[in-house]
């Protein structure tokens, strides 16, 4: 789930243990693979380890990261070792182009949309994020305070995004029991950011050195301990979706 140049050194890096805690959310899947409508033929790009790739379509894998291409499972289909930016296949190749939490990675995000876009006959789904969303993640605000400002710096906004890729938006809530452990997956599940395997499996956090996050990290503790976390937010715990800006994009060459 990534797949640009500068992102290849990026996952090689914080990569390893990546199938620890990034699974299949299917409930997620079900929204990507039927905007996939009867797409035969489909290329992921930025494939990472093969999360959210259709078990039922002709997939093509893209994936730049040599640590990520190693932890794809015994029958996920073969990856290719390349860019978003510069995809190594004819115009019009595949029937659909996909690809999931990436697009931020690439190093000319609107290069990537343009390969997605030359390569799909008929459309191209990619889930993404709204970076308008940043403060509505309790995480950054009350213990990383700057957090959220670094990360959105040069994330192209939902609209930028949806023009690129002449696409229609979806909202994509996230289930309070999500699978996929990406940055927002625990809103209601505060203790997992505790785990270092879990912050492993997450860019944002992973990038960081122990002495960024000790702070934050041991004020969480002890809220969750003390149930002030749990007070504050009291709200959250009464729900089992949550809108936290991820969005489906799906366009039509």
């Amino acid at each position: 789930m990534a797949g640009g140049v500068g992102r290849d050194a990026l996952y090689d890096h914080i990569g390893r243990s990546y199938t620890t805690t990034r699974a299949t959310d299917e409930r997620v899947a079900a929204r990507i693979w039927a905007a996939l409508g009867d797409a035969r033929t489909v290329v992921n790009v930025g494939a990472g380890t093969g999360s959210y790739e259709p078990p039922d379509r002709e997939l093509t894998a893209v994936e730049p990261s040599a640590v990520m291409r190693a932890q794809r499972p015994p029958g996920a289909a073969p990856a290719v070792a390349a860019s978003a930016e510069a995809l190594p296949f004819a115009d019009g190749a595949f029937d659909a182009a996909m690809a999931v939490l990436t697009l931020h990675h690439w190093t000319d995000w609107r290069a990537g949309c343009a390969e997605l876009r030359r390569v799909a006959r008929e459309r191209v789904v990619v889930f993404s994020w709204d970076p308008s969303y940043v403060h509505r993640m309790w995480l950054g605000p009350e213990y990383f305070p700057g957090m959220g400002e670094e990360n959105v710096a040069g994330f192209p906004s939902l609209a930028d995004q949806a023009a690129a890729l002449r696409a229609d938006i979806e909202v994509v809530p996230v289930p309070a029991d999500c699978r996929d452990g990406f940055f927002s997956a625990y809103w209601r599940r505060p203790e997992a950011y505790l785990d270092p395997d879990v912050r492993a499996g997450i860019s944002t956090l992973a990038r960081r050195s122990p002495r960024e996050l000790d702070g934050g990290l041991r004020r969480l503790r002890a809220d969750i301990a003390s149930g002030a976390w749990a007070r504050r937010h009291a709200d959250l715990l009464e729900l089992d979706e949550l809108d936290l800006g991820y969005r489906l994009l799906v366009g039509m060459p």
